[in-house]
């Protein structure tokens, strides 16, 4: 009797909290699936490249990084970006999350190939190995050719998605995809290469999609749904929107080549309007407009910042924009393909 009256207060408390947190407006992680994987994974992910690469960037102390990272799990996250080229950033992750069970979060890193090298298939199998090491982890969740592009498409599905395929096979990867290099390649073209001719071998692809980006919405993103692969949205607000004069000249340069209305927005603080009572920031915008789109599943947030994760989290899974202001966007840039 003692042991159940224990399990029931327990449960009790539980309700309690959970009546709490929803009286008082708190919002809560969403979560969606990672396409063909069938992985629950939250709408907003950490990433670990970027300007700060976990704090890196900014002399972090490991303390302050396992902060971030513990923080990540409290806010719901349970997607974790990383690269052997982000400095340190595998073994800041696996050194966070060493006593977090393995089956509460993902995992996904990246494979840089170099075209000159007479050795690839080596050179992935070597990086797997020192990523598992780094990682803390007998497996990898999703392994991504990282920035993958049009010329080297044929190059990588040729001689390394076989070997991709066989360290699926043995268990040190469970799925496979790829990432664009989306400053060369802005028109998502090794994306549209690989969701047309080979559409069943890539579980997960990484592309860039936001308010200044948005040519992946034309072809890719519809294929990825078709096709049921999963996208991951990296460098949704980089690099110019969060910066008030980059933008500023942006959209100047995109007004005076005839690709938006001279009168279609004011020249200084020209996406101001979309600050409301839902959302206090363009980049907060960003977030909202970048988990939009039904196709991705998660976007990513490159911080090293706890604040600054709080921030963009309570964005992305908030409430999203007007309808009116995302119809807005679309008419002002869904038609430019420039990187920005």
């Amino acid at each position: 009797m003692r042991f159940n009256f224990k399990i029931e207060f327990i449960r009790f408390l539980y309700q309690c909290m959970i009546n709490y947190h929803s009286n008082n407006g708190e919002q809560r992680m969403k979560y969606r699936t990672l396409g063909r994987t069938g992985i629950e994974v939250s709408v907003a992910s950490l990433g670990s490249g970027g300007p700060s690469k976990l704090g890196q960037n900014r002399n972090s102390t490991q303390e302050y990084q396992n902060r971030l990272l513990k923080k990540s799990l409290d806010l719901g996250i349970n997607f974790f970006d990383t690269s052997p080229i982000y400095g340190e950033s595998e073994s800041i992750i696996g050194t966070a999350l060493n006593d977090t069970p393995r089956d509460k979060y993902v995992v996904c890193t990246k494979w840089s190939y170099e075209r000159k090298s007479t050795r690839l298939k080596d050179d992935l199998v070597k990086s797997i190995n020192r990523s598992l090491k780094k990682l803390k982890t007998d497996h990898i969740d999703v392994l991504l050719i990282h920035g993958l592009t049009p010329n080297s498409y044929e190059l990588i599905y040729d001689e390394i998605y076989p070997q991709m395929m066989i360290l699926k096979e043995v268990g040190k990867i469970r799925f496979i995809g790829f990432s664009e290099s989306f400053e060369s390649d802005s028109t998502h073209e090794a994306a549209s290469i690989g969701l047309e001719q080979n559409p069943l071998e890539w579980d997960v692809i990484m592309l860039k999609y936001g308010i200044l980006n948005q040519t992946a919405s034309k072809i890719v993103l519809p294929l990825a749904q078709e096709h049921n692969v999963g996208i991951i949205n990296m460098a949704a607000v980089r690099i110019k929107l969060p910066s008030p004069l980059l933008l500023e000249s942006l959209i100047l340069d995109w007004v005076n080549r005839g690709l938006v209305a001279r009168d279609s927005l004011d020249q200084k603080k020209p996406l101001d309007w979309l600050i409301t009572t839902d959302t206090d920031s363009v980049i907060a915008a960003g977030y909202k407009f970048a988990i939009d789109h039904d196709a991705i599943s998660t976007v990513l947030i490159g911080t090293g910042d706890i604040g600054h994760l709080e921030d963009n989290v309570k964005s992305i899974i908030g409430n999203s924009l007007p309808n009116d202001h995302k119809v807005r966007l679309v008419d002002l840039f869904g038609h430019i393909s420039d990187y920005a």
